[in-house]
């Protein structure tokens, strides 16, 4: 992939990103979600490249636009498959709280999982645990494992645990090892990638969440030098299915993060509100301020990008 790729795809994910601020804190999901989708396709349409939507807001009859399996770009140039999330966290956006962006990974064709929209059992963590993490044993294992390599104690570590029913029992057994924990009420494609940042304090994410996010977030680590194990979990016949139709066919593997995401990937996230690694967005008088992250596996580069747009702006006032 041309490395300038990354500068063109960044371009999309900040104007998704204040498409979507625009909403923040009204309290309309739907709302955001939709400017966010619409500003990305309209943005993805101007890059010169034949690309595929292979993660996006859901299968074609469920989702009008950036469905899985539509085709993006101008048609013409590298072939490239995309996994992204133009909000990630609309009901962050929607409430006003920390920790949502708007993210794109970019590989070549055939290089992402196709994962279906389902659920997955995830564990992430940055490169001093590379290697460590296991979705065969237990949670007090895999602290142990990662306090281990990090060369510090129990209660020195923060692990992420979406904030679930369905996750308190493994919410207790986290404290009993003495863990700190930090609960998120959304947003784990951002907690993942805050285990690879060592000025987030974070140390390792941990549960159950979507599989689309997983994949998206094991092509960040990829670039990161993180870790990354997922495995899918479905809560009926339909889902297995589905999964079945997009080429899953052993519904009780285990995937690493070159399973999920391999060969020369590239990564773009843009901040909507303000997160542990990305500022949010800023409007100003007749433009926006914006901050993202830009990143490639092949390179390990990690760039962080502040821009300021200018637009046409007519308050409503007047």
């Amino acid at each position: 992939m041309d490395r300038n790729y990354a500068l063109e795809f960044v371009r999309v994910t900040e104007a998704a990103a204040i498409a979507s601020a625009r909403l923040m804190g009204r309290g309309d999901e739907k709302a955001a979600d939709h400017a966010a989708v619409e500003s990305m396709r309209m943005l993805l349409s101007s890059i010169n490249f034949d690309g595929t939507v292979v993660i996006g807001e859901g299968e074609r009859d469920e989702a009008p636009m950036l469905y899985i399996g539509e085709k993006v770009g101008t048609g013409e140039g590298a072939k490239l498959d995309l996994a992204l999330d133009p909000l990630e966290g609309t009901t962050i956006c929607a409430n006003g709280a920390n920790n949502s962006i708007s993210v794109i990974a970019i590989a070549e064709q055939g290089h992402f999982l196709h994962a279906p929209d389902t659920y997955m059992d995830k564990i992430a963590v940055g490169p001093a645990a590379k290697g460590c993490i296991s979705l065969d044993v237990s949670a007090t294992e895999n602290i142990k494992r990662v306090a281990e390599a990090k060369k510090c104690a129990l209660d020195e570590l923060t692990v992420v645990i979406l904030d679930r029913p369905r996750h308190q029992d493994l919410i207790q057994e986290v404290r009993s090892t003495g863990a700190r924990i930090y609960l998120i009420g959304d947003g784990d494609v951002s907690a993942a990638i805050a285990t690879a940042r060592p000025e987030t304090g974070v140390d390792l994410l941990i549960g159950n969440g979507g599989a689309p996010e997983g994949v998206i977030s094991a092509a960040a680590l990829r670039c990161l030098g993180g870790d990354f194990v997922g495995r899918l979990t479905f809560r009926n016949e339909e889902e297995k299915s589905r999964a079945s139709r997009m080429g899953i066919k052993d519904f009780d593997r285990t995937y690493s993060l070159h399973d999920l995401a391999s060969g020369k990937v590239m990564f773009c996230a843009t901040g909507v509100t303000d997160g542990t690694f990305l500022k949010g967005v800023r409007m100003t008088p007749g433009g926006a301020k914006t901050h993202s992250m830009v990143m490639r596996s092949e390179s390990g580069t990690v760039r962080y990008v502040e821009a300021d747009h200018r637009f046409d702006h007519k308050p409503s006032w007047k």
